[in-house]
């Protein structure tokens, strides 16, 4: 079989990586990849992951039997319904699922509608009516711009004049263009976060293993908001009780809400929820795997991934045993020196031989030069590893990314403390 991948980052190499275990992958093409993933597909870097009209015409002229459309962008933009339109069997929501995560309006009053717990909140298109409303409220609060913004769309005030400058920024100053048209304005809840990825053809559900994500860019939980500093699997505050409300309450009642609204949601379902001293909510859907916790969950899948893509896609998840590894997961991010802010790129990278059996590097933000892998990002590389207990994994994908060097290399010491912490209490 020929593949198609579409993306170039970490994400997509830890999913590139395990649709190669299936035998019958023959090619996998990544549009457009990166200099490290190169290592494991067939990379197409002229054709961005927006270019929507020449993805499909890669496709056809390359005898695609199945694709991957994983990032947001192209997901929202309709990639999904062109393959389709193509004859081309995908893995991923068509644009008005995909919605779910393109407008926080949608996905805001979705919960509301069908009374899936979440954060209160109020819609605003109108920048002096949103300051009138932030007079009486109460702080922190949190604003969020509607549309997608590279993760960086939402903010969290701690006073009036903070509140009042987040709304210039986005609404006035559209500091994330058209998404910041109307804002979200919800109040700020309260306990730990836990990222849940599911399959799901619209129907069956199938969770995968939870996961706890490190936005802060410096220990102790520091510093500006990132794309994810590191990742842990499983999330030792998902319990199986805290497990069984989600399903009852969040995740079986999400999808019938968006059948019953005629977008039945088919590809990874992304939960992120907070565990508040009253019971999970949702502070946030994505509409794809997330990044990275994709990166701890799937070294942990023991079934085929491709199995359960091409069921999501036939609608038969309910006649595929989805099965997990009982091991713990780590992901530690290598950044490039100061990352998120201003950053050099096209730093060489120097390597390990090899890695032991159980730690897995995945390529995010790098390219290729000459032959020599540099960085281009400003996350260029997430060192996973696997183990029997978190302590183990944690001390593994350390020790591995200790290997590794390019100039300004950065990254957290910190990453599943938490974590550890509550093991330890149990």
């Amino acid at each position: 079989m020929n593949l198609l991948v579409v993306g170039g980052g970490g994400r997509e190499h830890a999913i590139i990586k395990k649709l190669k275990e299936n035998p019958q992958v023959e090619t996998i093409y990544a549009l457009p990849g990166n200099g490290g993933i190169a290592a494991d597909a067939v990379c197409v870097p002229e054709i961005g992951a927006k270019d929507i009209e020449k993805i499909v015409e890669f496709a056809k002229a390359h005898a695609i039997d199945f694709a991957v459309v994983a990032p947001d962008d192209p997901l929202a933009l309709g990639c999904v319904d062109r393959l389709h339109e193509a004859g081309i069997p995908c893995f991923g929501p068509d644009a008005k699922a995909a919605r779910i995560e393109a407008s926080k309006v949608f996905s805001k009053n979705l919960m509301k509608k069908y009374g899936i717990p979440t954060a209160k909140y109020e819609v605003f298109c109108d920048a002096g009516k949103a300051l009138q409303y932030l007079k009486d409220s109460e702080f922190p609060i949190v604003i969020k711009a509607d549309g997608l913004a590279l993760g960086k769309g939402v903010l969290i005030p701690t006073n009036y004049d903070e509140a009042a400058a987040a709304i210039k920024s986005i609404m006035e100053d559209k500091a994330f263009g058209d998404s910041g048209n109307e804002v979200v304005i919800e109040e700020f809840l309260t306990g730990p976060e836990v990222s849940v990825l599911a399959f799901t053809d619209g129907t069956a559900i199938a969770p995968m293993v939870s996961s706890m994500d490190h936005k802060r860019a410096g220990d102790g939980d520091t510093g500006l908001n990132t794309g994810g500093m590191g990742t842990i699997a499983p999330n030792p505050y998902y319990t199986a009780d805290v497990a069984k409300r989600c399903m009852d309450e969040i995740f079986l009642p999400t999808l019938a809400a968006m059948r019953q609204e005629g977008c039945p949601f088919k590809g990874c379902l992304y939960f992120g929820l907070m565990i508040t001293p009253n019971g999970p909510k949702v502070i946030e859907y994505n509409c794809r795997f997330g990044d990275p916790e994709t990166q701890v969950v799937l070294p942990l899948l023991e079934t085929d991934l491709l199995e359960i893509m091409q069921a999501v896609e036939n609608e038969t998840l309910a006649d595929v045993e989805v099965r997990w590894s009982a091991d713990s997961a780590a992901c530690v991010i290598l950044a490039s020196g100061g990352y998120p802010g201003s950053y050099a790129k096209g730093k060489a990278m120097t390597f390990p031989a090899a890695y032991p059996d159980n730690v897995t590097c995945y390529h995010a933000g790098d390219k290729l030069d000459g032959g020599t892998l540099v960085t281009s990002g400003g996350r260029v590389l997430g060192v996973t590893a696997t183990a029997p207990t978190l302590a183990q994994a944690l001390a593994d994908a350390y020790a591995a990314a200790d290997t590794i060097d390019f100039d300004g290399k950065y990254m957290r010491h910190d990453i599943g403390r938490r974590a550890l912490a509550v093991l330890e209490e149990k």
